[in-house]
Order: C-alpha cells, then sequence, then structure tokens
C-alpha cells in the first residue's frame, strides 16, 4: 500500500515538471581582490512557461549561455567565504533578467542551478592575524 502511495506521488511529480530547456556547462571565475582563484563549472536549466516555444529557445541557448558568461565577468557571482561555488541567488536574479530579454517577456519562469563544480579544491585564505605588541 505504501508503495502504491509513493509511487502516485512520484508520477504526480513527474507530470508537473513542465518545459525546460538545460544549458550546458558553463565555466564562472571566482575573482577575490581582484585575483582569479578559481573556475566554478555551472550547470543550468531554464524553467519555461507553457506558452514557450521550446525549440526556438533551444534555437537561443547560445545566447543565453553567453548572458552568464558576460554577467559572471562583469560582476562575479562570488559567494563569501566559499571559492568552491557561485552564489545562486545573484546568478538566478542576473540570469532571469537576461532570459527575459532573450526570449521575450513570459517565456522563462525560473532559473535554477542543477550542479556546480569548482575546477580546483581552494581554500579561503587565513584571516590576517593582528600585531601583537
Amino acid at each position: 500500500m505504501l508503495a502504491t502511495a509513493a509511487h502516485a506521488a512520484e508520477t504526480s511529480a513527474l507530470s508537473q515538471v513542465g518545459q525546460y530547456l538545460d544549458l550546458q556547462p558553463v565555466g564562472l571565475p571566482i575573482i577575490v581582490q581582484d585575483r582569479l582563484v578559481n573556475y566554478v563549472f555551472v550547470y543550468v536549466r531554464l524553467n519555461l512557461t507553457r506558452s514557450a516555444d521550446l525549440q526556438r529557445l533551444r534555437d537561443k541557448e547560445p545566447a543565453f549561455r553567453d548572458a552568464l558568461v558576460r554577467d559572471g565577468h562583469k560582476t562575479p557571482f562570488v559567494l563569501a567565504g566559499d571559492w568552491q561555488k557561485v552564489d545562486e541567488v545573484k546568478l538566478n536574479a542576473a540570469l532571469l533578467r537576461d532570459a527575459a530579454a532573450i526570449a521575450g517577456p513570459g517565456m522563462i519562469s525560473s532559473v535554477v542551478v542543477t550542479s556546480q563544480s569548482p575546477q580546483r579544491r581552494v581554500m579561503p585564505p587565513r584571516p590576517v592575524a593582528a600585531d601583537h605588541p
């Protein structure tokens, strides 16, 4: 009985997924104090509205990636204290704004970072110790 309920819930969730467009991975810089310390490769999904033309938007996939790269270099999505991840909130807001301009209003319902993979494992610098008298 529990298996049947779980299967029904899973089927319902899958039927509500809707249209989406997964972008090819994009390497975004992590720049701290004007120094490149890492690249994080992000996998991004654009959730589309029901009225969106998926094929037309697939043709614009390079434009979405280009906008993401430009935003990531103009104002890096650095997460304070963690140089192995990007700030998903900033990235989502920037790409949602750009996506509306690229796809047209009302085509993209949300942006989701589905995965992040740092190029290198980089630890943040140690705090500078105060001089002792």
